[in-house]
This record gives structure tokens, sequence and C-alpha cells, in this order.
């Protein structure tokens, strides 16, 4: 038998890998990264990447002569070309990402942009019609503020900030509820509207749209990358999808 690792007083052998893999749970991570990793295969780095991206695992690592690095290579048996791969994956990944959804940003943000699109609004919530519609109008003629009522009569969460809701996408709520905010005017009160038990009032306070700039872009090329994985991990046969804890045939978490 071959010894291929040593942790502490313990010798694990080649031939116990795939059992300890498969009782710690840690197939479906292999089975991930190698699915990055047949993507990549043909992405390159630089010279001066790849001695950039070694010089930091150096440094994560504390190796910093010769003998230590050697020394390393020994214990996890791996190569020079070896290490150089692990160093720079991350950064291969990156590239793989440009490379394949890079030139498709622009329109792919318009297609999300109604849902990156950001609100922050007012809301009073209350379970009896007749009372919400009293509440509406003593806004409406200016009788009281939306925040007292709010702090007031409100039944919801909102009850706390006198009904104001902090900015966030609207992709994040209620389809009904986004499509009123993305088509109202500023500081507009709407009628109350009926969302399941609730009855709603509803303000727009402030509409901000989404920008393209390089945070959008990092995201927008993470969600590309992310809903290509998946389509691998329904490729996958059923065992292993298995392993990856998704039903054949269903689509994957």
């Amino acid at each position: 038998m071959t010894t291929v690792l040593q942790i502490g007083d313990r010798t694990i052998k080649s031939e116990e890998i795939i059992p300890l893999m498969a009782g710690y749970k840690i197939l479906p991570q292999l089975l991930c990264e190698s699915i990055i990793d047949q993507a990549i295969v043909d992405i390159d780095c630089t010279p001066e990447e790849t001695e950039s991206a070694c010089q930091q695992f150096y440094q994560n690592w504390h190796l910093t002569d010769n003998a230590q690095k050697e020394t390393w290579l020994k214990r996890y048996g791996m190569s020079q070309q070896q290490l150089e791969s692990l160093a720079t994956r991350s950064l291969r990944i990156e590239k793989f990402k440009q490379q394949t959804w890079g030139h498709k940003l622009e329109s792919y943000f318009l297609q999300r942009k109604g849902q990156l699109d950001q609100a922050s609004y007012s809301l009073l919530r209350v379970k009896d019609q007749g009372l919400a519609n009293e509440l509406y109008f003593r806004i409406k003629e200016g009788e009281q503020s939306f925040a007292e009522l709010a702090f007031k009569y409100s039944q919801g969460a909102e009850a706390q900030t006198g009904g104001l809701m902090r900015a966030v996408e609207l992709g994040t709520l209620h389809p009904h509820l986004a499509e009123l905010l993305r088509i109202s005017q500023v500081g507009e009160v709407w009628t109350p509207l009926a969302f399941g038990e609730w009855y709603a009032i509803v303000r727009l306070e402030k509409l901000i749209p989404a920008q393209l700039d390089e945070a959008m872009r990092q995201r927008l090329l993470q969600e590309n990358f992310q809903a290509w994985f998946q389509e691998k991990l329904r490729q996958l046969s059923p065992q292993d999808q298995i392993w990856m804890g998704v039903k054949p045939n269903q689509q994957a978490a």
C-alpha cells in the first residue's frame, strides 16, 4: 500500500481516499470543482499573473524559502506545475466568466434592470378594509402624517419605523407591490390594495435606478456563472445528482 497523506499520527493510504471522501461527504465538493476545472482547462495566465498568484500563495502559507516550498510540495504530492494551477485557479475562473459572458453583460443588465432597481417606500398595513380606507383619506387630506398613522395603526413590522421601508431591490418584493412602485411618482399615495389578508397603503419615497458599475458587472457575471453551473449539475448522471443532493430530472437547488 502507498502512503499518500500523513496527518498527525494517522497514515492515509490511497485505497482509503474514496471511502473517506464519501464518509465525510466531500465527494459533492469534488464533483463541483471537477466541473469547474473542465471549464477552465484552456484558460491561461500570463507569466506575470502566474508569478503574482504564486507569491500570494506562498505568503498565505508562510512559505518563505525554497526548502519550505519543496517540503510543502512533497507533503501534498504536488508538482510545481500543479501548484501554479492551484494558485491561479481563482484568476482563471474570473477569466472564464469574462470570456463567456463579459460581452453579454449590457444586454443581460437591461433584462434584469427592472428587478435590480431599488425603491424606498412607506407602508401601512391593516386587516380591516374600512379602517384602511379611513386612514388613506386622513393621509390624503393631510389630517395626519403617514408616519404618525403607521406608528399607531399599522399591524405589520413596519409600525416600528413609522411605515418607512429601507431601499430594497424591486425583484425581492411581491410582484404586485414591485409593479406598483415601478409606476409610482415620488410621494404618490395609493388607495388601499389587497395583499392576501392585508389591506396596504403604499407611498413611494425614492426610486434608485440600478447602474452597471463594476460591482454590478461582477454580480451579473456571478449570476451567469451560477446559472451555467446549475445547468451542468442537471447534466450529471442520476447517481452523481444524488451525491449533489439534486433529484434526477428536476431542477437543481
